[in-house]
């Protein structure tokens, strides 16, 4: 939460800071009780509107056909595929879903960005509530899940794999990126590298939920270009964390803003019309750009809150990838 303390420069209230009142850090719960609190809050009431059936949650139309190979003696021949066939110059066929599982990851920025709340909780809470319940879905298909935690340490990664357990395991390791520390982010982007570990590794057809801020923005994000050769070969949905007041900026007075990546300092009258209109034309052109580039990776996108549970935006998104009007 957001807090005004006195600054040293003037008198009143001139000069104050803001500042981000930490709350209770989610690795304060074991992974065992923090998947029993999600199962209560958010997948219980999932169920009451969905009654089991997650199929439409993550797994769009594209996923019902898994890959396209090679023509093996014994498959049927109304799965042939003539336009791979044409294009190569031998015998493909389709393979759907229910052939065999599908393999999800889950990349969750836990980054310096992902370390500011103002409403319910902070943004990598909200990452780390939907990361779980994300995949206590996945699992609830017998299908397999992975985790990539990225952070200023580097990447964590979780091995894919199904049940219980291997929730457990993904809420475990992401508790512990969380809990890494602070700063600028060394090197290449995080985001970026764990792209690119996808690009290189991943043979299969599979479903990628990147979970971020997609912050700090710039003009050519390095995190683009992998995003949309992914997007090209799998199922990638991009879930991003939102905060109300990254949106519009809190009339407060005059403020000393921290870059949390950076580390860069700045004054803001926030009280100061100019100011206030400037910083709403930069956060519209940002949201458009980020919605423009993952439009043209053909990425679909979810949009969470801080200040909202994630259930409500969740059905919404289920509804609309099911074609679904309330």
């Amino acid at each position: 939460m957001l807090r005004r303390r006195r600054g040293e420069s003037g008198p009143g209230w001139r000069g104050a800071r803001l500042e981000v009142r930490v709350p209770p850090h989610p690795g304060s719960a074991t992974p065992a009780e923090l998947l029993r609190r999600l199962e209560f809050k958010v997948l219980r009431r999932l169920d009451g509107f969905l009654f089991g059936d997650y199929t439409g949650v993550f797994y769009g139309p594209s996923l019902d056909l898994a890959e396209v190979r090679e023509y093996q003696p014994g498959d049927e021949v109304r799965r042939i595929d003539w336009s791979v066939t044409a294009r190569t110059g031998q015998l493909h066929v389709r393979q759907y879903r229910e052939e065999r599982e599908i393999t999800a990851w889950l990349i969750v920025d836990l980054s310096a960005s992902m370390n500011f709340g103002t409403r319910r909780v902070l943004k990598r809470e909200e990452a780390l509530e939907f990361a779980v319940t994300a995949a206590a879905i996945i699992t609830r298909h017998g299908d397999k899940v992975g985790a990539i935690a990225v952070s200023e340490a580097g990447m964590g990664i979780t091995p894919a794999g199904t049940g219980r357990r291997q929730v457990l395991s993904i809420v475990q390791g992401l508790q512990k990126a969380s809990a890494g520390p602070l700063g600028k982010t060394p090197g290449a982007d995080p985001l970026e590298q764990a792209l690119n570990h996808l690009n290189r590794t991943l043979k299969r057809r599979a479903l990628v939920l990147v979970v971020s801020d997609f912050l700090p923005w710039q003009d050519a994000p390095a995190w683009a270009k992998p995003l949309g050769r992914l997007a090209y070969r799998h199922e990638v949905i991009a879930v991003r964390i939102l905060d109300p007041a990254e949106q519009e900026l809190p009339r407060v007075g005059e403020l000393r803003l921290r870059d949390p990546e950076g580390g860069q300092e700045v004054w803001v009258n926030t009280s100061d019309p100019r100011v206030r209109s400037a910083y709403a034309a930069l956060v519209r052109q940002r949201d458009e750009n980020i919605r423009r580039t993952l439009q043209s990776a053909r990425v679909d996108l979810l949009e969470l809150s801080t200040a909202r549970e994630i259930v409500e935006p969740l059905l919404k998104f289920t509804l609309r990838r099911k074609g679904v009007r309330r």
